[in-house]
């Protein structure tokens, strides 16, 4: 406890928090874990036993399932290959010293803003030890086994879910700090060709290592932990690689949006031209696109991808009965896992075939059009495969031997989606979409007034469209899990079942929504790579690259593609968000039907049952809450970068020289970039303990109280992530026809399109995307918070707990109300 009690000192000091303050925090912690002696029967999460997956055969007798997906591990080496090999084609590219000197201070500044992450992530997970110690290690230990063995192997894998999402978010920014300036001189002869290749073999990097690394630590777990063991590790790594995720979102979020605003209000302020290599503010926005839309998603994207699997796992094992079936669908979904691999790597290659056919030598293209052809050409042959595997490995679930056909179309809707889904968002977010061009009409009369408003209106319009969406396809989900799915598996609720397979389809074509998502960033830091190196300045240039890299040169040309390819990577990184935050709450779906399952005994509990009703108050009472809750946070992630943004362009505005210098100091710049990193962290720290708190004194008040606050805060999430995002796109993208297709910068035009890029920056960087993990992370550790919450009120009586609940809430609204109060902005330098 004294060590505890150090740490929590040590960081109160960096962050100017009272140390009583923390100290109460995990003393009640600590109360809550010593609340129950050790030895009480298991349950819940700690029942979990994964079935002996050799015990069926597939494929006509010839293979069991245990080796079936041994080979599995084969094409997740395959996978990692893919990556690595395209990191080094990156590395080995062509690039003008000027312009790799400045992407390496980038990387420079992304390592440091990282290792300090790191610190910071592993602070946070020492509250969440206490939970899972609590869980494991005294009230609901694994059945038969000893303590000291499982707690630490559990732990352990919290982890190593960490250490993935910060390893994916750490390879990202390598590969893409090796993309950002080869792209930027890849643009030198004016072609457009490679200005797009060179981002996208970026995104395939990290897509492809992603989803290689997250199988290949889910296969581990599953065909070398013993199974009384597996259930309890899965659970430890997804709330691991939810919280690593959630921590690089949110705090990328707030450090990039701060770094953005900074940089982008100079351009009014002294009208200068964007990425001006004088304004320091830009190394920073540099390094936050990485942190923000590199970081972030990558971290997002492996816990998606993980948090999924495991929901779809703890319901295989809850909610189907028969072991052999178990053993089916265990197979089954991970043989579709690789299958993903499989059909993104063919769909790269094959695109990028008739991409270089068409564009090769081209002197004009959109860059949209290969980019949407890959998406869509990855839903068709990942629809297409997931019917063929279905057949040779499921074609006698079920009696009636239907149900491989059935089970491969509602996976099928979630690919679809994947695919309809970027289409819809392009509608109110491209360049070509007339929602960004009303944004550009209003504010040519209305100023930033009316084309904020006009955002509005695409940001709203976007939700009723693509919620519609996903409504269809989940409904045809619904449907086909009601033809005999129930009676052939023996299954719980087939429906829940569908709507997780949903989810998971969405993630059928992952390496290639990552790659699309991940080409944003790259194009972005390529136009300020190429602005920063100040290129067009070196003497004799022009005549120095002919000679080294036999390359003709045109200057003018070049930034002009570079601008239109930001425009595209605008697009596609919007359309990956409404992707992630449905996989997340559709996949949450899933993992709230454990914890009605753990409530209502397997839903024999009759009495329990009918508690998940309006008729029961505290369930209606939580789906008020959880809205609440989804507000409160949009706010708080937004106050921290207002704040942040407020500091940044103090200091800048007071630092920046136009006349003396022909670029801004480094010092300058990494100055920029510990004023975003502090308030990235601050805003992170009050957010977190808001919601892990908060979550404990919700489960703690009733458990059906809790399960309309899971439910409400996906649905309001839901809402409120595809609304920002949207709105925020439509702006950014408004100020790019402004700039590409219009070509007025430095006028009042320009200037109120910049004004709304900037109210949007933090929607769609920020607080939308932030969404997801928070969904995800609040369901999944809410599994062993209202199991934790049972166990005592059972054991201890509902005293303890409602007392506990009402501490645990003062907690955290301790810390919603300094996410503003003690966030404002305070006159006067610091």
């Amino acid at each position: 406890m004294r060590t505890w009690l150090a740490t929590a000192a040590f960081f109160t000091r960096r962050m100017g928090m009272k140390f009583s303050a923390v100290a109460a925090l995990l003393t009640v912690g600590a109360a809550t874990a010593l609340a129950q002696p050790a030895g009480e029967a298991a349950g819940g999460e700690a029942s979990l036993k994964l079935p002996d997956l050799s015990q069926v055969s597939f494929f006509n007798g010839a293979i069991d399932g245990h080796k079936l997906l041994l080979i599995g591990i084969l094409f997740c080496l395959f996978g990692l290959g893919f990556g690595m090999a395209i990191f080094m084609r990156l590395k080995n590219l062509p690039v003008h010293r000027s312009m790799r000197e400045i992407s390496e201070l980038i990387y420079e500044t992304c390592k440091t803003y990282l290792v300090t992450q790191g610190k910071f992530i592993l602070l946070l997970w020492a509250f969440i030890a206490v939970i899972i110690a609590a869980y494991f290690g005294w009230l609901s230990p694994v059945p038969g086994k000893s303590v000291a063995l499982t707690l630490p192997i559990i732990l352990g894998f919290s982890l190593v879910g960490i250490a993935g999402s910060y390893g994916v978010a750490w390879f990202g920014i390598r590969v893409n700090t090796f993309a950002n300036s080869r792209t930027a001189f890849a643009s030198l002869p004016g072609k457009p060709y490679p200005v797009y290749q060179i981002p996208l073999e970026a995104g395939m990097s990290i897509g492809m290592m992603l989803i290689s690394v997250e199988l290949l630590i889910m296969l581990f777990i599953l065909l070398f932990i013993p199974g009384d063991y597996a259930g309890p590790c899965f659970i430890g790594f997804a709330i691991g690689e939810s919280l690593g995720a959630a921590a690089l979102r949110i705090a990328g979020g707030i450090f990039t949006k701060i770094a953005d605003i900074g940089s982008d209000l100079m351009k009014i302020v002294f009208k200068i031209k964007e990425d001006d290599a004088r304004n320091p503010g830009v190394i920073a926005d540099c390094t936050g696109d990485n942190a923000g839309d590199s970081v972030g998603p990558s971290a997002d994207g492996f816990e998606t991808y993980g948090v999924t699997g495991v929901a779809l796992i703890t319901f295989i094992l809850l909610g189907v009965k028969d072991p052999n079936v178990q053993v089916q669908l265990l197979v089954w979904i991970f043989v579709m896992r690789v299958m993903m691999l499989v059909s993104s790597a063919a769909s790269y290659f094959l695109n990028a075939a008739i991409a270089k056919a068409k564009y090769g030598s081209a002197d004009e293209m959109n860059f949209e059009a290969p980019l949407t052809s890959l998406v869509w050409l990855t839903s068709i042959i990942s629809i297409g495969l997931t019917y063929l595997i279905s057949y040779f490995i499921i074609p006698q679930l079920g009696s009636d031997g239907t149900q491989w056909w059935k089970l491969a179309t509602i996976i099928s809707c979630g690919t679809l989606a994947g695919a309809v889904i970027p289409e819809l968002v392009k509608v109110f977010t491209s360049t070509e979409s007339r929602h960004v061009k009303e944004v550009v009409i209003s504010a040519q009369e209305g100023g930033a007034s009316l084309g904020i408003l006009s955002g509005f209106v695409a940001g709203n319009f976007s939700g009723y469209y693509l919620g519609l969406a996903m409504m269809l396809l989940m409904s045809i989900a619904y449907y086909m899990s009601t033809m005999g799915l129930a009676l052939a598996a023996g299954m719980l609720a087939p429906a829940v079942f569908a709507f997780g397979l949903v989810a998971f389809g969405f993630l059928g074509m992952g390496p290639v929504t990552i790659a699309v998502d991940s080409y944003g960033p790259v194009t972005d830091n390529a136009q300020s790579v190429y602005e920063l190196s100040l290129i067009e300045a070196v003497p004799n240039v022009k005549a120095e690259i002919k000679k080294d890299f036999n390359m003709s040169v045109d200057f003018e040309r070049a930034k002009h593609l570079l601008e239109a390819n930001d425009g595209a990577g605008n697009t596609f990184k919007a359309t990956a968000k409404p992707v992630l935050i449905g996989t997340a709450v559709v996949g949450a779906t899933t993992m709230i039907f454990s914890i009605i399952m753990a409530l209502t005994n397997g839903l024999t509990n009759v009495e329990n049952v009918a508690k998940l009703s309006l008729l029961y108050a505290p369930f209606f009472l939580g789906l008020i809450t959880g809205g609440a809750m989804i507000y409160w946070f949009t706010g708080a992630s937004t106050q921290a970068v207002t704040t942040g943004a407020y500091r940044a362009v103090e200091f800048i505005k007071a630092n920046i020289k136009l006349e003396s210098a022909e670029k801004a100091s480094v010092a300058d710049s990494k100055k920029v970039v510990a004023i975003c990193t502090k308030y990235a962290q601050k805003g992170m720290l009050n957010i977190f303990i808001a919601v892990f708190f908060g979550t404990l004194a919700f489960a703690f008040i009733d458990p059906f109280f809790f399960i309309g606050y899971l439910i409400s805060i996906a649905i309001f999430g839901l809402y409120q992530a595809i609304f920002m995002a949207n709105a925020g796109a439509a702006w950014d993208n408004a100020k790019k026809v402004v700039e590409v297709e219009m070509k007025q910068k430095g006028t009042p035009l320009h200037d109120a399109t910049v004004i709304c890029d900037t109210v949007g920056d933090p929607f769609k960087d920020t607080s939308s995307v932030a969404l997801n993990p928070v969904i995800k992370f609040t369901t999944l550790f809410g599994l062993l918070a209202v199991e934790l919450a049972v166990k005592l009120a059972a054991d201890q009586g509902t005293t303890l707990t409602r007392v506990l609940a009402l501490a645990f809430f003062i907690v955290s609204f301790t810390f919603v109300y300094r996410s503003f109060y003690s966030m404002r902005i305070k006159q006067g330098a610091e």
